[in-house]
Parts: structure tokens; sequence; C-alpha cells
């Protein structure tokens, strides 16, 4: 039994705060007014083109500790516990950001949270009990504010990650409706089995968490609201979201990794289904189920699902995260767990956020969401019309690490691209990104909108998996994957931490201090981002330019061409101005020295659009003897290199 369970605080009784909170309630306006909103945010525009920053994410509390004055509940040797990063931290560091070459500073969520649960602490930010005041742990809203102005007086834009889905563990449903918490024993063990369960957390049903007795049961389980201010575990605010209805009350997500069964267990498909190796998505049925749990589930350890299909759940959300653009001048959003919330929430709330922050005089306002996925078609269909303006790629860095890793076959990538990338010659090609700007969204250089294929967050590490070195001790790999990151087109995003090598595991152990890397600037991964970063910076093409695969490989191990991924990046020709191509070519595999042909399978070598006799020159600082090139006939270059090597070309 987990010992939340069972201590006195657990047993109370709602009435005591009540009368406040009804006081607190009628007062409520129940909505914002972004010209109410508390002033001194620098609320200009300072993005021309989104494709060209590169992303640094941040914890803020283990990124550098500022102001030791707001130091409580710190511990830390508890990778769990606060640690006491915040913003003056990220202020002091500015310096090292700048220097790193990164344009764009994504900060975890500032929103007041549930303190602790279960003796994790919510110093990540995603457990909101307050929607519109900032974690007194990081700072005061002055101090946020200041961090902003700073970053922008930098050119350093600043993306604010934010929460729609859920709340944190803030009611419990009262199954047994004693008033208290329990752990229940359910079931006679004849006619129905023994289960148990907790009314913290109990598991997913769709007709809604009943309650129960050994009577049997007695309709929805009441919610009960906590109220423990030392933890400060008490009820939402805005008030509006201690309403009831504003859940879905359906208990904690249960399918993961274990669809086909959850799914044979709901009735949904064949015993056949469940025993065969069809993947479940290929089952609508069970497709079906698994997205309703996602969707209408609370998030497993008790996050609370809100009722997002509401018009006045979305209007609040509108409102408060408009809020926060106003109150700190954020130039963009994160947006956390998107593949939990139905797509037509993102269809209001997207053009509701830009228009509201048009209105305040942020344009270019970006908005790009996760959702951990593998599924390459979920993952695009929320970049469909009204929707998001880009999406954390997953699909593509599981790719990356299964070739750059497990020797898998280049191809795989080219593979992944042709759902995002419109080919003229495949017309009738499944996208699964969306092809056309959305209104009022994200414009290039020329302030014409960008559609989303070309907008997507591309990453190697982030919070929720293990870093890219855990349990794999090839920093070369690493480098030549950040090659790679920063030279294919999308917005590149790194994690704190990668450029010094940063291995930890899963989270909490992937959330390391930055601190103890000494904010070092001489390691050879920092020395190798901030070159990358530079030639993206002056190199047009890999911030901007179309992307045409010129080489991938359906080989493994020690074959001729094995590793080999090659693209071009061009600038198509305007006004008196030529067209500029850059090409990238790299050997992601970590034994094979490698050729741009297969004239040993018969096959050929690469062929660019370059014209035959053009010099190319590596601009990455390497020596090695296929730096140089000359074209050859009908533009084929024919390039060795060495494993784990990235070369960048130009005509010269």
């Amino acid at each position: 039994m987990n010992d939340r369970n069972t201590r006195p605080w657990t047993r109370l009784a709602i009435a005591p705060w009540l009368p406040v909170f009804v006081a607190a309630l009628a007062t409520w306006t129940g909505c914002f007014d972004a010209s109410l909103a508390e002033r001194g945010a620098d609320l200009t525009t300072v993005v021309t083109d989104w494709r060209d920053e590169v992303i640094y994410q941040v914890l803020i509390d283990r990124f550098e500790n500022g102001d030791r004055n707001n130091d409580f509940n710190v511990v830390p040797r508890s990778a769990a516990a606060y640690h006491g990063g915040d913003y003056q931290g990220l202020i002091d560091r500015l310096d090292y950001i700048q220097e790193l070459g990164v344009t764009t500073l994504w900060i975890s969520p500032v929103v007041k949270n549930v303190e602790e649960d279960a003796g994790v602490a919510g110093y990540h930010g995603y457990w909101t009990q307050d929607f519109t005041q900032v974690n007194p742990h990081f700072g005061d809203l002055p101090k946020l504010r200041e961090l902003v102005r700073k970053a922008h007086d930098r050119n350093i834009k600043v993306i604010l990650d934010i929460v729609t889905n859920h709340v944190g563990q803030l009611f419990y449903y009262d199954i047994n409706r004693n008033g208290q918490p329990d752990e229940l024993v359910m079931g006679s063990g004849t006619a129905s089995p023994i289960t148990r369960t907790t009314e913290w957390d109990p598991d997913f049903d769709e007709g809604g968490i009943r309650a129960w007795t050994s009577l049997g049961e007695s309709g929805l389980a009441p919610i009960q609201w906590v109220w423990q201010p030392e933890i400060n575990r008490v009820p939402p605010w805005p008030p509006e979201f201690a309403n009831p209805d504003w859940y879905n009350r359906m208990g904690r997500v249960t399918v993961w990794g274990r669809e086909k069964q959850a799914c044979w267990d709901a009735g949904r498909i064949t015993a056949e289904q469940r025993d065969s190796d069809a993947w479940w998505g290929s089952m609508p049925a069970c497709h079906d189920y698994v997205r309703m749990q996602e969707v209408l589930g609370d998030f497993p350890g008790g996050l609370k699902d809100i009722r997002t299909e509401l018009p006045e759940v979305r209007r609040a959300m509108i409102d408060v995260y408009a809020d926060w653009i106003a109150r700190a001048g954020f130039d963009g959003f994160r947006i956390d767990t998107i593949k939990h919330v139905e797509h037509d929430f993102w269809r209001e709330f997207c053009p509701g956020i830009r228009q509201r922050a048009a209105a305040l005089g942020k344009r270019n306002f970006l908005m790009f969401g996760e959702a951990f996925d593998g599924d390459d078609a979920l993952i695009g269909s929320y970049t469909g019309p009204g929707m998001m303006d880009s999406v954390f790629y997953f699909s593509q860095k599981f790719v990356i690490d299964d070739i750059v890793k497990h020797g898998a076959p280049t191809r795989r990538i080219e593979e992944l691209w042709q759902s995002r990338i419109p080919r003229p010659q495949a017309p009738d090609h499944p996208l699964h990104y969306g092809t056309t700007p959305q209104p009022g969204g994200v414009t290039g250089a020329d302030g014409n909108g960008l559609p989303p294929w070309r907008l997507t967050v591309n990453f190697l590490d982030n919070h929720d998996l293990p870093r890219f070195l855990y349990q794999y001790d090839d920093p070369a790999g690493l480098r030549v994957a950040l090659a790679l990151l920063l030279t294919m087109d999308g917005i590149p995003c790194l994690y704190y931490g990668t450029e010094q090598d940063f291995a930890g595991g899963n989270d909490p152990a992937n959330r390391e201090d930055m601190w103890d890397s000494g904010f070092a600037t001489d390691g050879d991964t920092f020395r190798w981002i901030r070159q990358l970063i530079a030639l993206r910076r002056d190199h047009e093409p890999l911030r901007r330019g179309d992307m045409n695969v010129v080489w991938s490989s359906t080989a493994t191990g020690d074959a001729q061409d094995a590793g080999i991924l090659a693209f071009e990046r061009t600038v198509p020709a305007t006004g008196g101005s030529p067209a500029r191509t850059v090409l990238v070519v790299l050997n992601l595999s970590a034994t094979n020295r490698a050729q741009t042909s297969a004239d040993q399978s018969g096959g050929g070598d690469m062929v660019t659009s370059f014209p035959e006799g053009t010099k190319l020159v590596n601009l990455l600082n390497e020596p090695d003897p296929t730096d140089d090139a000359t074209v050859g006939t009908d533009g084929t270059v024919r390039l060795r290199l060495e494993p784990r090597t990235a070369k960048v070309f130009v005509a010269r």
C-alpha cells in the first residue's frame, strides 16, 4: 500500500475549506482578459523564420541555481526532488547558451504545481495545480519576464512548455463513498474475481469509475478534492477547473504494452486476432479502443484527464495560456501530451491562441506538439488544417536510433521522409503531415505561410527518453547523428547536456544537473555542435533549402554503400540570384568504410545536381583525403567515407 493512503491528512472532510473556495468562485470573472494582464512583457515579434532557429530544451530546476532564496524543499541528492534551478540561473548562463550557438530557449512549464506526490516532487512542471501563478521554486513573474527580455536582447527566443490534457493528482475517486482515499480489495473470488484498486488511480472503465460496495455498484464514484496546502495539493485554479464535470473520470490508461490483450479483455477482437502477429493498429476495433483510452483516460500516476471536448473548457484553456503570452512575452508554445486530447480541441485551441497572440503583437507564434508515439501517421495528424504548426518528430528519432546504433539500412529514413515531403512525381502518395500553412500561423522570411511538413522539430534527446549515449558508449555515433540533425530540413532541437555527453537513462536519470558539467565549452561534442550551428547559420540552404535525397542504401554490414545517406539542400533561384545548393554526405555506420556507389552490386555512383567538372569543397573541419571532390559525368560523385563521418560540400 502506498504510504500516501494511510497518512492522517488523507482522512479529511471537504467542509472546512469549502466555504472559502465557494466564496472565491463567486467572485471569479470566469475569463482572462489580456488587456487586464500585468504588463512589462516584451510583446514584439522577434522571429523572422522559424527554420533559422535552433531550439535548446532545458528543465528549469536542473539547469542552474542562481538564487538561493527560493531553495525550499530542495534535496540535491534525490533524483526525484527539486534541485534548485531557477530563472536567475538561466539568466546567469545566457552567455553559455549563446556561445553554443542555439537561438531559441524552450523552458519547462512555469505554472504552480503540486509540490510532491508519493515522494516525487513536481520539479518538472507537468502537475498543474494553478494555471495562473508561477512556480515559486523558480522565481516570481518579474524575474520570468526578465529572463525573456534578456534572452530577447541576445536575439534568443523563448518557448514555453504547456499542458492542456490534465492537472496534477488533486482528487481521488471515492469508490466506497467513505470520504477518504483507500486501496480496495473487490470481488468475492467466486462469482467475481478478486481485484485490488486504489482510489487515487483506478484502472480505466469506459463507463466511468463507479462507486462500489459489497452490495454492488451505486453509480459514478464521486470525486473528492484534497486539501493539503503544505504540499500545494489543493483544488485547481481558476476555480472553474474544480467542476467535477470538467473531467472525464474514467481512470488510468491500461493498454500500453499490452494493447491486444487489453482489446481482447474488452471484447474488441477475436482470440485469433489476439494471437496473431498482426499489429494491433491494423485492427480497427482495437485501434479505436486504444485511442479511446489514450484520449479519455487519466495519465498513469493519477494525472486527472480534463474533459477538453466541453466548449467552456476550451475557452478557459485559450484564456489561461493567452494570458501567459501577455504576462511574459513568450514566442511560442511546446504543447505536452497532444495525442491524449481529441483533434477537435486543437482545431479550436490553436486558432484561438494565434488570434490572441497576434492581437498582443506576437505574430509568427510557433506551436509544436508532443505525441509520444512511433506511429508517423498519428503524429502527423495533429498538423492538419487549423491545428499545430509542427510536432516533435518521434518517428524519425526512433529510425535514427535504429540506423546509428543498430546498423539498420539508411533507406529507412528516406522512406519515412516520403510520407512527409510532397513529391511532384508521386502526387497520390499518402502524406502524413500538413501540406498547407495554418491560417494566421508561422511564416517564412518572405512573409508567406510555411506548411507543417517543413517545420518538424527534429531531436535526438529529450526528458522522456533515455539519453542517446545511455548504454551506448559511442560519442562518435552521437556526433554523426548530430550532423544529420543540424543539416536536415525542419527545426533542430537540442536537449540540455547533450553537448556535454550526458548519458542518463530513463526519467529521472535523464534529468541531470547541468551545473555538474561546469558549463565547459572545450569538449569535443560542444565544439562539434557549435561548428555545425555556425555552418547552418552561414549557409541559407541548410536552414531553408528544399531537401532531396541523392543516396540511401538498403545494404547493411560491410556492403559497399552500407551506412551512406546523402541529400542536397537547395534554395531556388530568385530574381537575379542563382540557385544555391549544399550537399550533405554522411556515413552513419559504426564500422564500414563506405562509398557513394553501388557498382559492386550492379549499380552506379551517386548522382547530384552539380554540373560536370564542379569542384566540391567540404566545409566541416575534419581533414580527410576525400574532402575535395570533382563532379563527374552526369553529376556523378564517388566518395569514400570513414565510419561515423559527416561532410558538407559546396561548389567552389
